[in-house]
């Protein structure tokens, strides 16, 4: 991901993407790389823009529950913003439903990626992502 070459995908089996982004820290420190985790987390940071995550619902379908955002590094925590969220009409937990039925919501968020997407000829209206509407329902 890192030879400068833009375009990559992989997978990473986790529960979050926050949980990916553990994940994979875990991953280069098991291959011997002695280099501080502050190190590690800027690589990430600067690799990886966007988490697709897939889960398994209660009903047995799979959906795709958060598209999250890798914004950068605070201090030394990896900046994460969800775009989208998969909500069910009578959800009253935070993050992403467990039960089918569902759509995937957006969170109001514009992407900070979005200049480059334009600058490539994508050219996406800020109502995809829910900006202004007030269409997020954060519980």
């Amino acid at each position: 991901m890192n030879t400068g070459h833009d375009g990559s995908l992989t997978t990473v089996h986790s529960n979050s993407p926050r949980d990916a982004v553990a994940r994979l820290e875990t991953l280069v420190l098991m291959a011997g790389m002695d280099m501080p985790v502050s190190v590690i987390r800027r690589q990430i940071a600067s690799a990886i823009q966007l988490f697709v995550q897939q889960a398994r619902l209660k009903d047995g379908s799979r959906k795709i529950t958060q598209i999250t955002e890798l914004q950068g590094m605070e201090g030394e925590s990896v900046t994460l913003q969800d775009l989208f969220v998969y909500k069910t009409a009578d959800q009253k937990t935070i993050g992403p439903s467990t039960l089918g039925g569902g759509t995937l919501q957006p969170s109001g968020f514009r992407p900070k990626f979005m200049d480059r997407l334009e600058q490539a000829g994508f050219k996406l209206s800020n109502k995809i992502f829910g900006a202004g509407n007030g269409t997020f329902q954060g519980r």
